[in-house]
């Protein structure tokens, strides 16, 4: 393991668009999503954990749920689990974090991760990361890792490479699309010219650092001075003062110099029921049940997830999501099911109050 090695794991989101088991209080991140004895955060630290030095691992996450992160992940050291006092989208969380491990080691090579990526194969995912360090730490470049788009999925970003760099399996970026409509996703997998965003980006902590820098430069140079525990109450004032702006949007917005390496891992973002049936196994009459007990009868393309000690009989549905956690049952078409999740969430809320979201 090299020491100059460093990650950057983003677990301060809602998770509302896998809503209700992921809820306002604990999100999808801290859930042991499929019964497999760990939560999303924890996978994704081990994984980590397992190509860098556990003490160089930093998790950004809401002050709200620092004790859960702790409780979590008992070998990551305290200082190391950095509080947003505001929800200030991925960007400010990855400035703050740089502006530490520039402090520590300003040869840095970071990766930045969210922390909940479905890895279908380990092994070419700690290669691939591995090489992209080692990329960036002799490049004044940011990179993307990208990988080959399985279907025309609405709901991810697609890069567009261009002329090959210096290194095997890198790439200049034509340009990035998030989120496109259907016809166009389908347009982009068929011309072989497009990559999944997996939202995993590395760079120098220098680089990184510029280019956060002349974004936030007034907040910049001014939070990295601050100890956040001692200076509590201008702390909080400088990080509110951060505008509300995704590190994809920086990166690929923002930046003179970007690159996306093509990767070999399989990949899929966890973020929303429709991505969850369309990256799992899915079993007789092509439904997914998630660690739940069932009997499906005269059913197909249904995504399901049900309460522990709790058993589901369904009978007679098609495209579905059936998913019920605490005082919430959802029963909705699958499709692309985002906006509409996010509208009853917006409802439930107005309706009923904070505790069912």
């Amino acid at each position: 393991m090299k020491k100059d090695h460093f990650c950057v794991i983003l677990a301060g989101g809602k998770g509302r668009r896998l809503w209700p088991y992921s809820r306002g209080k604990y999100p999808k991140q801290f859930i042991d999503f499929f019964g497999c004895g760990k939560t999303q955060l924890q996978v994704t630290f081990d994984r980590f954990a397992a190509i860098l030095p556990k003490e160089n691992i930093y998790v950004c996450t809401n002050r709200e749920y620092a004790d859960i992160v702790q409780e979590q992940l008992p070998n990551c050291p305290t200082n190391n689990i950095l509080q947003e006092p505001v929800n200030r989208n991925t960007a400010p969380s990855v400035a703050w974090a740089v502006t530490h491990i520039l402090q520590r080691d300003s040869d840095a090579s970071v990766v930045i991760t969210p922390s909940d990526l479905f890895i279908l194969n380990e092994h070419s995912f700690d290669e691939n990361i591995l090489k992209g360090l080692d990329f960036v730490a002799t490049h004044d470049s940011l990179l993307s890792m990208g990988v080959k788009p399985t279907r025309p999925e609405p709901g991810y970003g697609y890069i567009q490479i261009g002329e090959p760099a210096d290194t095997e399996g890198v790439f200049n970026i034509k340009s990035f699309t998030e989120k496109p409509e259907r016809d166009f996703a389908k347009v982009f997998v068929e011309s072989g010219e497009f990559y999944w965003n997996t939202g995993l980006f590395l760079g120098s902590a220098q680089c990184l650092n510029n280019t956060l820098d002349k974004l936030f430069h007034d907040v910049q140079g001014r939070l990295a001075n601050l100890d956040a525990p001692k200076d509590g109450k201008l702390f909080e004032e400088l990080y509110s003062s951060y505008p509300n702006i995704s590190i994809d949007y920086c990166v690929f917005e923002h930046s003179q110099n970007v690159c996306m390496m093509k990767c070999t891992f399989g990949w899929a973002d966890l973020g929303t029921w429709h991505s969850i049936y369309e990256c799992k196994q899915q079993g007789k009459d092509d439904n997914v049940v998630i660690d739940s007990d069932v009997i499906i009868d005269d059913s197909t393309d249904n995504v399901i997830k049900l309460p522990k000690g709790k058993v589901g009989v369904i009978n007679g549905l098609k495209g579905y999501i059936v998913v019920e956690k605490g005082n919430v049952l959802l029963i909705c078409k699958k499709g692309d099911s985002s906006s509409l999740i996010r509208k009853y969430v917006n409802e439930a809320q107005m309706k009923y109050g904070d505790e069912f979201v």
